[in-house]
């Protein structure tokens, strides 16, 4: 692929649009039944009585969905070689079904490895946005990049 975006081809201050997707309430329910059922992800009276004000995504979920993002319109043309962790993860506001998010991944810094030098690591900020503008995930998160030339 000749398109493919490797570790040199990154750059600290680059921004990468990751598109969007609307959220329904058949996958948030769906989501929270196999992975997170706590009553606020299941059952609209539940959340309209807890403090997120109605039915809502779990934060796992809404993670998910945007690492789909992310994986979809950005490291699956890339040299990506997985990462070691997320070093920051903040659920900002809630996601409801309808909404709409937009993510955005924006490079922080990137580093050359001493130990594998066929391997840099490029520290990324990934955010979502509703529809009205509101953030409602952040995190930062290293991730590994094969170089294209070794030095």
């Amino acid at each position: 692929m000749s398109d493919l975006l490797y570790f040199e081809d990154l750059q600290p201050g680059q921004e990468f649009d990751l598109g969007s997707l609307t959220v329904t309430r058949e996958e948030i329910i769906g989501f929270a039944e196999e992975f997170d059922p706590q009553p606020f992800h299941l059952e609209d009276a539940a959340g309209e009585a807890s403090l997120l004000g109605g039915l809502a995504a779990s934060g796992w979920h809404t993670g998910s969905l945007v690492m789909r993002l992310l994986a979809a319109n950005l490291l699956n043309r890339t040299s990506g070689r997985g990462s070691p962790g997320i070093s920051k993860l903040q659920w900002k506001q809630p996601v409801f079904p309808g909404d709409t998010l937009t993510a955005r991944a924006e490079i922080l810094e990137t580093k050359n490895l001493r130990t594998k030098p066929d391997l840099g690591i490029a520290i990324f900020r990934i955010t979502a946005t509703k529809q009205n503008g509101s953030r409602v995930i952040h995190w930062e998160n290293p991730i590994l990049f094969a170089k294209r030339e070794i030095a």
